[in-house]
């Protein structure tokens, strides 16, 4: 997502009246079974929101990173959610209680459209991985999330497209619908032909633009 910098200073201005957290690598922000305690901006750092299947599995939902928000849906609508945040990477939040949060937007309009437009931004990063799963085949899919989660974390290299966020195959199995199995035959048969790398859970796309036509 591509976060306009004005924005950007006006929701860190606004969070900064809040409470500043740190989290390590692998540390829970929400654990299973926990309320939000309020409203999270993510300073700076990775941050996953998952769930737990009925077999058990972990189910991916989003990857949240720098300039984002977690708790959202909670503190506008106060329906608990069975969602767990937890730490890809060193990370530091921003806490706004929810009635704080209330408060402070209240005598803060200004706020309101730099807001509407991340909300609005995160709700197309859901409606994406929704019409992901509109593709017949696990490589389409699977195409289809690496390259829509190359325009989110994506960082160029010599070698192509960096994806600088950890991706696990059961992760990316769960996010197309698909087992980890199939997945990682999928990942192997792409990396066969030149157009990925994947290396300690990074991958990288060499070349994006065949790897699109495989969605034409």
């Amino acid at each position: 997502m591509s976060i306009n910098p004005a924005h950007q200073k006006v929701l860190a201005d606004f969070f900064r009246q809040g409470t500043r957290l740190t989290y390590k690598k692998g540390e829970f922000i929400i654990r299973p079974g926990e309320t939000p305690p309020g409203v999270f901006f993510i300073e700076k750092g990775l941050i996953k929101s998952y769930d737990i299947t009925k077999y058990g599995e972990e189910n991916l939902l989003v990857i949240r990173h720098d300039g984002e928000l977690l708790g959202m849906t909670w503190a506008l609508t106060h329906r608990p959610k069975e969602v767990m945040y937890a730490a890809l990477a060193p990370t530091t939040v921003w806490l706004l209680p929810r009635e704080k949060f209330d408060t402070l937007l209240e005598a803060n309009p200004k706020v309101a459209l730099p807001l509407l437009h991340l909300v609005t931004d995160m709700y197309r990063v859901h409606s994406e991985r929704i019409l992901n799963l509109e593709y017949r085949t696990v490589r389409e899919r699977l195409i289809s999330f690496l390259l829509s989660m190359a325009d989110r974390f994506g960082t160029k290299i010599p070698e192509g497209v960096l994806i600088d966020a950890p991706l696990r195959h059961q992760d990316i199995a769960s996010s197309i619908s698909a087992t980890r199995e199939t997945t990682g035959r999928e990942i192997t048969a792409l990396e066969k032909k030149g157009l990925l790398s994947n290396s300690s859970s990074r991958i990288t796309l060499h070349d994006p633009k065949s790897l699109r036509q495989f969605l034409v």
